[in-house]
């Protein structure tokens, strides 16, 4: 009997550390892939958010073809957030800058809005789990530290991961990087390297690379608005005398944050001065607390990998309304 409870003792440790595995997995993602959802923001013409909105002052059309809005949540509504922080070695001398600007975003954010913290260097590490505790979320920011590598993709698909456990909550990612992921930067050197000199200027196709586009997939799938706040490291045009190999790879990691931003509704803030971080953190927050949520099951129902266009109508013309683009339907 002794032998028996050891057993099963022993399979059930076994048994969690494989459901743990396979929530750590980069791929794995459960979502309803008949319903697709969107962040609307809805400004005036001087770009002041309107947050008095209700369902039935939007039409939404997917290529041409009108929807039918099957949920709206309003601005209100609480969001999951996760902030991830960028602590590899470019970041270490102005950690002081990152944690100010870092709590003055916590601080723009509603109460009732749940963050995890999310930091990456060499390694990618969890700080807290979804809370809405401040005391947690102060103390998560104070402790961030590292060095070595940048690891931001890896860093956005542990993001997605745990906000795919977020359910029906609005969601969104906000994330401290220059975008020069190293696995990435590698890959564009790798390319380059056989080059001529003269042959490298817009030689790399930043769209087609396949660790992006697979964050991209699954933020198109949960449905989550990526802001990536842009710091000027690693900017070669900084230097005296930039390789082109130096410029094509800061060039294509810039228009791949751009394209984070772009294809999920998010906007790319360049921090161009170390002062300007925190004002745009609380700028990102305020936009995140302006956002309205729609969700559609669309007409079209086949899973051919096509782009889908969308597009959003407010019924006061004097507004103007920003969301995704499209979707692949997969």
């Amino acid at each position: 009997m002794r032998f028996y409870k050891v057993f099963l003792a022993i399979t059930f440790l076994f048994l969690s550390a494989n459901i743990l595995i396979a929530q750590d997995d980069d791929d794995i993602i459960n979502v309803d892939s008949s319903i697709v959802r969107l962040n609307v923001g809805v400004v005036d013409r001087s770009g002041q958010p309107i947050t008095n909105l209700n369902k039935n002052n939007f039409t939404l059309y997917e290529n041409g073809v009108k929807q039918n809005i099957v949920r709206f949540e309003p601005t209100v509504a609480p969001f999951s957030v996760v902030m991830i922080l960028d602590m590899s070695g470019s970041t270490l001398g102005f950690r002081q800058t990152i944690q100010m600007s870092a709590f003055r975003f916590i601080d723009a954010l509603s109460t009732n809005d749940r963050v995890s913290i999310i930091e990456f260097y060499d390694k990618v590490n969890v700080l807290n789990d979804f809370t809405t505790n401040r005391k947690t979320l102060a103390n998560s920011i104070n402790v961030a530290n590292g060095r070595g590598k940048t690891q931001l993709y890896k860093a956005l698909n542990l993001a997605l991961n745990k906000l795919s456990q977020e359910q029906n909550r609005r969601k969104a990612i906000i994330v401290l990087t220059d975008g020069v992921d190293t696995t990435v930067r590698e890959q564009d050197r790798q390319v380059l390297a056989k080059l001529d000199d003269k042959d490298i200027p817009n030689h790399i196709k930043p769209e087609t690379n396949q660790i992006l586009n697979s964050v991209l997939g699954k933020s198109s799938a949960l449905g989550v608005t990526i802001y990536p706040l842009a710091l000027p490291t690693g900017d070669p045009s900084k230097l005296a005398d930039p390789t082109p190999i130096q410029v094509e790879m800061f060039q294509a990691a810039r228009f791949r944050l751009k394209m984070l931003a772009d294809r999920t509704g998010g906007t790319l803030n360049a921090i161009n001065r170390l002062e300007q971080m925190g004002r745009l953190y609380a700028e990102v927050a305020a936009d995140v607390r302006s956002l309205y949520t729609i969700e559609y099951q669309p007409t079209n129902t086949k899973k051919d990998g096509k782009w889908r266009e969308i597009k959003i109508e407010v019924d006061k013309p004097e507004l103007i309304s920003r969301t995704r683009p499209g979707y692949f339907a997969k």
